[in-house]
């Protein structure tokens, strides 16, 4: 058996979320201290008393789903969790946890540094200007060829999902041309995403800039265990790669069906989903059903994995 861990991305958060697992295990307790210190929030009163609108803005998600993710994996590997990935991987978001997975950074310096990466992505373009769209139904070749006939804006693809979901983001504008159009080719569904920023597209670019300003302040390892990118379908180990990678993924497309494709082809048979609710699961369905996704985020869920029952 050949295994990754997985970690989400942005949209995975809920209110609420790691309480139980808070209130269960001292080892999630050290990882939120830890990460509240470092990124001068309290991310437990974050996690747990703010409304789904409060935790859903950018600068607090991240921090929030990025402490989560390693509080879980903390009490895994306290535990006697012995699993030696072949590879982490993350979506967006995922990517700076799966570092910390894969001994990157420490926990209280991936969530100061999500925390100002979602800064800077509120920052880059201003509320209204731009968003981002999922497309259902159409092939991502059909969309891409969309996109080139648009004429009211900037826009492009953000999100490879799956096969049967790609998200594009841009300027207002240009959505709502690219969403006509869409409709016209036979589109299942179209749906405007809650987010106030075109993530993932050229308009991010001077959030990379200062993130990678950013990055200098922070203490890079050599990676213990290989990262599979986004930007480039690539496992990462060196730091200065991994500091670019990064830096080209804040403006870059998300290939999620290439990674995952990549990693079907390198044997992998199991992926660890570690954060909240399961939506790397979801989209592991849509595109092979030859790896099997273990979903863990909830203490009964970390039970059953210590005891060997998933």
């Amino acid at each position: 058996m050949s295994v990754a861990f997985i970690f989400p991305g942005q949209g995975s958060q809920y209110a609420g979320m790691g309480k139980e697992l808070y209130e269960t295990f001292k080892e999630a307790r050290e990882v939120f201290e830890e990460a509240s210190d470092r990124a001068g929030i309290d991310i437990a009163k974050l996690c747990f008393e703010s409304s789904d609108k409060e935790l859903t803005l950018t600068y607090n998600a991240q921090p929030a789903i990025l402490t989560l993710s390693m509080a879980v994996l903390n009490i895994l590997r306290k535990n006697g969790f012995d699993v030696n990935p072949r590879l982490v991987a993350g979506h967006s978001l995922g990517e700076f946890s799966a570092c910390c997975a894969a001994y990157g950074f420490s926990v209280g310096d991936g969530a100061y540094l999500v925390r100002k990466r979602g800064e800077f992505m509120q920052e880059a373009v201003p509320e209204g200007v731009g968003g981002m769209t999922a497309v259902i139904g159409l092939p991502a070749d059909r969309i891409e060829k969309v996109l080139k006939e648009i004429k009211s804006g900037f826009v492009q693809v953000a999100n490879y999902n799956s096969p049967e979901q790609t998200v594009i983001s841009g300027e207002i504008k240009a959505l709502e041309e690219a969403e006509s159009l869409f409709e016209k080719a036979g589109a299942k569904r179209i749906v405007r995403l809650a987010v106030s920023a075109p993530f993932h597209s050229t308009l991010m670019k001077p959030a990379a800039d200062k993130l990678r300003e950013e990055m200098e302040k922070i203490k890079f390892n050599t990676l213990k265990i290989p990262l599979l990118n986004n930007a480039d379908v690539k496992e990462i180990v060196d730091v200065d790669e991994l500091k670019d990678s990064f830096y080209r993924q804040m403006f870059s497309p998300v290939r999620w069906v290439e990674d995952i494709n990549y990693m079907e082809r390198e044997g992998i048979t199991v992926c660890y989903e570690i954060g909240p609710k399961n939506v790397l699961k979801g989209l592991m369905r849509r595109i092979t059903r030859n790896i099997k996704v273990i979903n863990i985020e909830k203490p009964k869920d970390i039970e059953k994995v210590l005891e060997g029952k998933i």
